[in-house]
């Protein structure tokens, strides 16, 4: 059996890369983590899922209902269920009690529940991230995909400058590749339920992403102290709650329009590395 030169794709949803494109993709998370290690992140591993509890705290089935994933186990009560039509009815199933995230940056967070942090603190964490979109296109918008992400958590002027750097750093990576990458403002639905939130976030966009053309490959975002509310994680000396900030990277994405832009995997990665190195 020849070996397969693109994705196997299930109707574009979901994608099994190549060794070669596995390699590519390796390459560039090996490059945006080292960046985070070089600002001092520490890495962190979290699950692929978690408690729809946990979750909720971040009114994810209230801001975005569209793109929720669950999971559940099968009740068997009656015997094994057989699904039909590739899939199971609901009766086969038991309550949805694990949800599947739609960001990395989650595990951040729920890391550092309950906790007061001593200084200013940044961490770097890859994640499966699972979203229900209303349609996939392979590799750009799948319903899997991985994403790399540096979290910053302690004083506002800490999450500021975290993003700031990043910021200059993928703008000159995206050059060195050829990419012309767009700096544009975005929406963010986590303080839709929040009437102030929502004001700032108006009078003052809180995320940015990096386009390649029409596609969303990073993004630096602001949250100000909304996960440090919600998780509990104060700053020393009886300052408040802390504020969060993260750069994300969608490594799916990044791959797609390198192929696009190099002709091939190994020209990419080729192109990776020698970009990586002019960008200090």
């Amino acid at each position: 059996m020849a070996p397969r030169t693109a994705p196997v794709t299930h109707t574009g949803a979901l994608a099994i890369l190549d060794p070669d494109q596995t390699d590519l993709l390796r390459e560039l998370d090996g490059v945006f983590t080292g960046w985070g290690r070089a600002a001092g992140a520490r890495e962190i591993l979290p699950p692929p899922m978690y408690p729809v509890s946990d979750l909720e705290k971040f009114d994810v089935y209230q801001n975005f209902p569209q793109l929720a994933l669950v999971a559940a186990s099968l009740e068997l009560a009656g015997g094994p269920p057989e699904p039909a039509d590739g899939r199971f009815p609901t009766a086969a199933l038991e309550e949805a009690r694990l949800g599947l995230p739609h960001a990395t940056c989650f595990g951040a967070y729920l890391f550092y529940e309950g906790a007061e942090l001593t200084q200013d603190t940044l961490v770097t964490l890859v994640n499966r991230c699972f979203r229900n979109e209303d349609h996939y296109v392979p590799l750009r918008r799948l319903a899997s995909f991985q994403m790399r992400e540096i979290v910053a958590l302690g004083s506002y002027e800490h999450t500021q400058r975290v993003l700031a750097a990043f910021t200059e750093r993928i703008t000159a990576f995206g050059a060195e590749l050829g990419l012309g990458l767009n700096r544009l403002a975005a929406s963010d639905p986590f303080f839709e339920n929040d009437g102030a939130r929502a004001l700032m976030s108006r009078l003052s966009p809180v995320k940015y992403e990096f386009q390649a053309g029409d596609l969303a490959i990073a993004s630096v975002n602001t949250h100000r102290n909304f996960f440090g509310e919600r998780c509990g994680i104060r700053l020393a000396g009886g300052s408040g709650h802390a504020f969060t900030s993260c750069v994300a990277f969608g490594l799916e994405r990044w791959l797609a329009v390198l192929l696009d832009a190099h002709g091939g995997a190994v020209e990419a990665r080729a192109a990776v590395r020698d970009a990586a190195a002019r960008v200090t």
